[in-house]
């Protein structure tokens, strides 16, 4: 179900507004809403409360906690907390944040810019210190919240609208490992597996690995690729490789973007008699601590998610404290499998 949206809870004037219809400066509002009136004479403070009730100003309890820093609570937004990179990464944050004593409000946006929006503005409500953005999408929401320079951390995907604070790998570097690791075993014609709704960090995977192939002499028309639509990485691997082998043979090798979408390839391997990874070798990106319990016959590049939340936490002290923005490149591991 939809959250219900939270209404704003913007002041209908603003310091400035008071400050203007004065005559004074801003920062005499500010002493006088703050009680510090010694420095106004008796006629001015009079004259700004006049203001002050006319105008209906009343002030804001969010950026007066930001600015003190009162608030010592973080909100994650996070995509389909049911993938297990998504729960590691919201696993690690929340440690870090806790060490550093913080509390984590932990918000599933299912991957829908409605839905953020509407935690956004719920998360401002709550006087929130910063947020923690994974796999942020472009939204109304999103460009507010950043035109108010609300603390904000993107993590594995980059900020939808460019720039900001950023902790992930490099994923193109990633996929040109995959591809190096599937050359190197011989296999030299591997394919891809993709999501039509690719994000940011697994359509730069599947860049790295196509142009790592190319640069080492495989024709960009002989890479095969396929996308479906959808949110689930299941069940869009199940659909891309479907239909990826109706317009051919099952290839020797074949890169998926995520283990999820590995996962998905492998139920239709194991539906077609396929084996893997004798006939078939999968390649993934994640490196997820189940895959030695339920896929022992994947390969996949570890992403050392365990290591998100200091950093994520760094990237929030930077921000309180009025450093510029930075990308952290968090480095990820060798194949595993």
């Amino acid at each position: 179900m939809r959250a219900r949206p939270v209404q704003s809870m913007e002041p209908t004037a603003s310091l400035a507004t008071v400050a203007a219809d004065a005559g004074v400066s801003v920062a005499t509002v500010s002493r006088i809403v703050n009680g510090k009136n010694g420095r106004a004479s008796a006629e001015t403070v009079a004259r700004v409360e006049e203001v002050i009730a006319r105008l209906g100003y009343r002030p804001n309890p969010v950026g007066r906690a930001l600015k003190r820093r009162a608030s010592r609570v973080v909100a994650m937004l996070s995509p389909n907390l049911d993938n297990p990179a998504m729960a590691a990464i919201a696993v690690s944050t929340e440690a870090a944040l806790r060490d550093a004593g913080y509390v984590m409000i932990l918000c599933d946006t299912h991957d829908r810019a409605e839905l953020q929006d509407d935690y956004l503005r719920a998360m401002r409500g709550q006087y929130v210190a910063g947020y923690v953005m994974v796999g942020a999408l472009r939204s109304r929401g999103l460009e507010e919240a950043i035109g108010r320079g609300d603390p904000m951390v993107f993590v594995a995907r980059h900020n939808p609208l460019g720039g900001g604070a950023y902790v992930g790998i490099d994923n193109r570097a990633a996929g040109a490992d995959a591809a190096d690791f599937l050359l190197a075993q011989g296999i030299d014609r591997p394919a891809v597996l993709m999501a039509a709704q690719n994000a940011s960090s697994t359509a730069e995977r599947a860049e790295g690995f196509i142009a790592r192939l190319v640069a080492r002499g495989v024709p960009d028309e002989a890479i095969r690729r396929a996308s479906v639509p959808g949110l689930s990485h299941v069940e869009v691997g199940y659909a891309a490789a479907s239909s990826l082998v109706r317009e051919g043979d099952w290839p020797r090798g074949l890169f998926c973007v995520s283990d999820m979408i590995a996962y998905g390839a492998y139920r239709l391997a194991c539906e077609s008699g396929v084996r893997v990874p004798q006939d078939c070798m999968l390649v993934g990106v994640d490196g997820n601590a189940i895959n030695a319990w339920i896929a022992p016959w994947l390969t996949s590049i570890r992403v050392p998610y365990e290591n998100f939340g200091r950093h994520v936490v760094d990237q929030l002290r930077s921000l309180w404290g009025g450093a510029a923005t930075a990308e952290i490149r968090v480095p990820h591991g060798s194949l595993t499998s």
